[in-house]
Parts: structure tokens; C-alpha cells; sequence
């Protein structure tokens, strides 16, 4: 792109934002206003409490017995070469003191995943490396439900496995998992399968926005200039491409994830598969804003579709939860955090019970825990 054209489309992309904030002034979309319920959470540890001063990208999994186990990565500071990967039990209403999981020697380990497989291993995937372009994946499993683990195991290279949010299990134990891949200005989503357990796998992508379909896509407003996010907000919008992606079922074959974004138009990305994974469509936005920072979304056992993530463009807060019933227009119904501070890269899941179970980052000091009962989620 010669520097002329980057002005075409940085000035296009000037003009769209301003009258998208001109917009949002004379009527701000119901996702942006609605804060609804407050649920109460607790802290998995609290701060200053455990062996690591920052902590980050939890994960959580409902146990056979119903009980919870949480995971992290936790360290000095994220990328500092002493991060490990730590987790802790919920028994009897309690969370457990954190547990060293994982610790690669001299290089940081990143974004555990913790599912089961359909032959009933809990596995935990994790990233190890300098930075995200630099990953290699790693694994192990648990026969006991986390109580000890197998040797780890690195995954060939080039394959990551579930990115950072949970996999999808398919009912014939298919796993439908989102990875990505981050380069400069060219990040890209992709899905990789198994239908073995994660014996063998096929790498499907990539999934991607362009970058004239990003320049010609209104952008998400911008919340008001005293709301919380902006204390940490990184400046002007630029395009990095997509990345970590939450995959549910939409019914049928047909699978939907959403992802994470890097660009000017801020907004939650969204793809397709008509046939259980196999194939994907391009991404393309929705109506719903994205600060670059991760999301999670859950298909709830009725059909309804919860997304929790930071409803701003800005920061990382707050942090909301939304319903929706198509997978395309969410309500937010919810608001866990919106003080100044960072609240991020939550992990959702619904229990054996139909509540919601999630996990989220606290001022990267602590990892919170909410429990939601399904009463308390609105039909739409």
C-alpha cells in the first residue's frame, strides 16, 4: 500500500469515527447503556497473597464430582521469564491455595486451557516462549481430575491449540478448537481439529479481516471521555488483524466463532462453519465493540448465547455479560466490574446445574470468581 492510499483510508476511517461519535451522542445503542445486574464475585486468592506478584488469563472447569478447578499464568510481570502456570481447586465452597502447574526454565509459560475430552481426560494446554509470535505449544493431562498430571508434552510446531478460551466439543467428541497466530499487522485466527483426543490434528485457516473491509466498516463509538477505560488506553486505532477466538454451536452443523480484535473498526469479529468446522467463512464484524482484549462466549444448554467482555473500545473496563438469541445481537444484562483498572481476559462456562461459572483477571493482582444462577440470566 503506497503512503497516499493509507491516507485515503486513514482519513476515511477519520471521518466514519467521528460521525459514529456524532451518532452515539444523539442515541447510544442499548448494548452501550443497559448495566443491569451486579453480580458479587470473590477472589481465587487474594492479593499479595500468593508466591507471584501478577497474574493473568485464567481458565476455569467444572470437575466430574461438580467441583471447580481454576488456572493462570503467574510471575513477575507477563513475559518475565519466572511466569508459571498455576491453579487452584474449588471443594466445598473454597477455593485452594495456588499450585505450581507448569514452569518452563528461563522462559515465560502463557494462556493455560484447561477441558475434558470425550474419553474423559482433563488436559491442560498451555503456551511457552519470549512473546506470543515466538509460542510453542505445550500439554499434559490429568486421570485423577487434576489432582497429579502427566509428563507435558510439546505440540509439533505450528500447531497451539486452543489459543485461550475453551475448545468446543462436538457431541461425537470432535474437538473444535480456536487458535491464532500473531505477526505484525498480520494476526489471523485459526481452527484446529481432532477427532482423535488431540492424537492427530488438521490446521484450518486462515481466518482473517482485510484490511479494506476493516477501513470500510463503521467503527464502534467511543465511550464518553470520563469513563473509565480511557485511563489506560493505548491511543489511535490501528489495524493488527484478529486473534483468540471462543468457538460455540449455533445448532446443527452450523459452528460460529468470535474473536478478539485488533483494528480500526473496534468491533467483535465473526465466522462460520456450515459443517461442523471443516470449512470457515471469512470474518466479518458485528455490532459489538472490541478493545483488543479477549472475550468468551457460551451456548447455554436452551439455546440462549452469553458473551462476557469489556463493552468499551477502550481499556479493559468494564467488564459486562450479554445475552443473545441468534448469536448476532447480544443485550448486556450484566456489569461484574467499571471502576478505572484492568478487568480482562474472562473465561465463561455454564455448570452441570445451569449456572454460569467464570473467571476473569483482577487488576492482574488476583483472579475473581463469580458464580451466576441461571435465574438470574434474562430470556433475551
Amino acid at each position: 500500500m503506497n503512503f497516499n492510499s493509507y491516507k485515503s483510508i486513514h482519513a476515511r476511517w477519520l471521518g466514519a469515527r467521528f460521525l459514529a461519535g456524532l451518532t452515539a451522542l444523539l442515541m447510544v445503542a442499548p448494548i452501550a447503556m443497559a448495566q443491569g445486574i451486579r453480580p458479587v464475585g470473590e477472589f481465587i486468592f487474594q492479593p499479595g497473597s500468593a508466591p507471584f506478584p501478577s497474574c493473568h488469563a485464567s481458565t476455569i472447569v467444572t470437575l466430574k464430582n461438580g467441583d471447580l478447578m481454576a488456572a493462570w499464568f503467574g510471575g513477575t510481570a507477563e513475559r518475565a521469564p519466572d511466569v508459571a502456570i498455576w491453579g487452584s481447586r474449588r471443594v466445598n465452597g473454597k477455593w485452594s491455595a495456588p499450585v505450581e502447574l507448569e514452569r518452563e526454565k528461563g522462559v515465560p509459560s502463557w494462556n493455560p486451557v484447561l477441558f475434558h475430552t470425550r474419553d474423559g481426560r482433563l488436559w491442560l494446554y498451555y503456551k511457552v516462549g519470549p512473546s506470543p509470535s515466538q509460542w510453542a505449544a505445550g500439554r499434559m493431562y490429568s486421570g485423577d481430575e487434576g489432582k497429579t498430571w502427566s509428563k507435558d508434552e510439546r505440540l509439533p510446531a505450528g500447531l497451539l491449540g486452543p489459543i485461550r478460551a475453551k475448545p468446543l466439543i462436538l457431541d461425537d467428541g470432535t474437538i473444535v478448537a480456536g487458535s491464532s497466530v500473531e505477526a505484525h499487522e498480520t494476526s489471523a485466527a485459526w481452527i484446529e481439529r481432532s477427532t482423535d483426543n488431540g492424537k492427530t490434528w488438521l490446521k484450518i485457516g486462515p481466518i482473517t479481516i482485510t484490511r479494506e473491509v476493516d477501513a470500510a466498516e463503521p467503527p464502534a463509538p467511543d465511550p464518553p471521555t470520563d469513563a473509565p477505560g480511557w485511563a489506560a488506553d493505548k491511543g489511535p486505532r490501528e489495524f493488527g488483524g484478529i486473534i483468540q477466538p471462543s468457538v460455540i454451536s449455533l445448532g446443527g452443523k452450523h459452528l460460529r466463532l468470535y474473536a478478539r480484535t485488533h483494528t480500526l473498526a473496534s468491533k467483535v469479529a465473526v465466522s462460520d462453519s456450515m459443517d461442523n468446522g471443516l470449512t470457515w467463512t471469512q470474518a466479518r464484524y458485528i455490532d459489538v465493540p472490541q478493545n483488543n482484549s479477549g472475550l468468551d462466549v457460551t451456548r447455554l444448554k436452551d439455546g440462549r448465547i452469553v458473551m462476557i467482555f469489556n463493552n468499551t473500545t477502550v481499556g479493559r473496563t468494564p467488564l459486562n455479560l450479554a445475552i443473545g438469541t441468534d448469536g448476532e445481537h447480544f443485550r448486556v444484562f450484566a456489569t461484574l466490574e467499571d471502576t478505572v483498572g484492568q478487568y480482562s481476559y474472562p473465561a465463561l462456562i455454564q455448570g452441570p446445574d445451569g449456572a454460569l461459572e467464570m473467571t476473569y483477571t483482577w487488576q492482574r493482582k488476583t483472579i475473581k470468581y463469580v458464580h451466576l444462577p441461571l435465574s438470574d440470566v434474562p430470556k433475551q
